[in-house]
């Protein structure tokens, strides 16, 4: 444990700008929708023979079912807690477990679309580093596996291996704080290579990407090129907006607050950053089924034929009660 000097106030201010009751009724309407289509997408994503061995689409999947574990955990809880008016005591076990999936879980999303992002280009622009199973095998799945690893073995240490005595207090929603973020040189660790370089990343990578996108439609005119890879590009930019809009400015305060920044400016921002912060999980699915043209057709494909379906019901009704009626005359 680090002295007072050398510690940085981290944690979430307890007041609350934001009534409790504003948050169950924001959270419980996307909850049940988002569950829906975290479903919906991971049924198409896993038994369309197509999109199953689509590689741009296999990190997205291990990304959803990230989401549907958090959708079926970490929410209810929090519409429970919401509910009964930010008072809920825990036993200690269960805000260990609520803990790791509330920092942790989210800091593997944010590592597995960083990785996505620098992918996108190997596939588009580098195909042929993917083009046998050995090549496929070491660029495109051992990296994934690698992330997955290094998060498991990182935050098993840091919430189940700690070497001082973590912080307990039921008053807040996140009732059990990792007491080595107290560090000032651990948390700044974990803050530049778990959040900032990610959001870096997927920054710099979807830029890029964008801009080499369309050097290549209208310098080289291939618009087949275009055409293949055109899913595949607007499926990481649209989820790229989705992270950056709601983890880079909070992002930025954090690591601003470890440059020295006094925990006191922004606190403001803090709470509202924190409540807006928990919609990437119940965004998230609906970004990546209207960045996959395929599932959205389907869509749409459904509900045209429910449309059919009403109006045409209501003809069979008709028509039987005349044919009765005329039955009836003769």
């Amino acid at each position: 444990m680090s002295n007072k000097s050398t510690t940085v106030n981290f944690t979430i201010s307890s007041s609350d700008s934001i009534p409790p009751i504003v948050k169950f009724w924001f959270y419980l309407v996307l909850l049940i929708p988002s569950i829906i289509c975290t479903l919906f997408v991971l049924y198409y994503l896993l038994f369309d023979r197509t999109l199953r061995h689509s590689l741009n689409n296999h990190v997205i999947i291990v990304l959803l079912f990230t989401v549907l574990f958090c959708e079926l955990t970490q929410y209810p809880w929090m519409l429970y807690y919401h509910a009964h008016g930010n008072i809920w005591s825990r036993p200690y076990i269960f805000c260990f477990i609520w803990g790791f999936i509330d920092w942790a879980v989210y800091m593997l999303q944010l590592l597995l679309f960083a990785w996505a992002s620098i992918e996108r280009h190997i596939l588009i622009f580098h195909d042929r580093w993917v083009a046998t199973k050995k090549k496929r095998f070491f660029v495109h799945y051992l990296p994934p596996v690698i992330i997955i690893i290094y998060w498991l073995i990182f935050y098993t240490y840091v919430y189940f291996y700690p070497s001082c005595q973590n912080h307990f207090d039921s008053s807040q929603m996140i009732c059990m704080t990792v007491c080595s973020f107290d560090s000032f040189s651990f948390h700044a660790f974990d803050t530049l290579f778990n959040n900032i370089i990610p959001s870096l990343t997927i920054v710099i990578f979807s830029v890029a990407l964008l801009v080499r996108i369309l050097r290549q439609k209208y310098r080289i005119r291939h618009q087949i090129q275009w055409r293949k890879h055109r899913k595949m590009t607007i499926q990481t930019l649209s989820i790229s907006i989705l992270y950056l809009l709601i983890t880079a400015p909070w992002a930025m305060i954090i690591f601003l607050r470890i440059c020295g920044l006094p925990s006191n400016v922004g606190v403001t921002y803090e709470n509202y950053a924190t409540f807006i912060d928990y919609f990437i999980v119940l965004l998230f699915p609906f970004v990546a089924l209207l960045s996959l043209p395929e599932l959205s057709t389907k869509v749409k494909k459904l509900l045209h034929l429910h449309r059919q379906r009403r109006l045409i019901e209501p003809q069979i009704l008709v028509g039987r009660n005349v044919r009765n009626n005329t039955m009836v005359e003769t």
